[in-house]
């Protein structure tokens, strides 16, 4: 368990350091490349939560259909 906390755990560890590295990258240099691109990373991000989502409600309606048939 405490291996995959520790791969959990760095591999945010790693995103944020990314992310302030872009971040600081662009603010002092306008025109300077980013390791991420992070328009197409959240549009990633909110495609993964909807169809998450959608799976998740077909889930628990089929559950549902399953205990109301008793």
């Amino acid at each position: 368990m405490r291996t995959f906390f520790g791969m959990i755990l760095g591999a945010a560890l790693t995103m944020a350091l990314v992310y302030v590295y872009d971040s600081g990258n662009t603010a002092s240099n306008p025109s300077a490349k980013t390791i991420v691109n992070w328009d197409v990373a959240a549009a990633d991000w909110q495609t993964l939560k909807a169809r998450t989502r959608q799976t998740w409600n077909k889930l628990t309606n089929e559950v549902e259909k399953l205990d109301s048939r008793g």
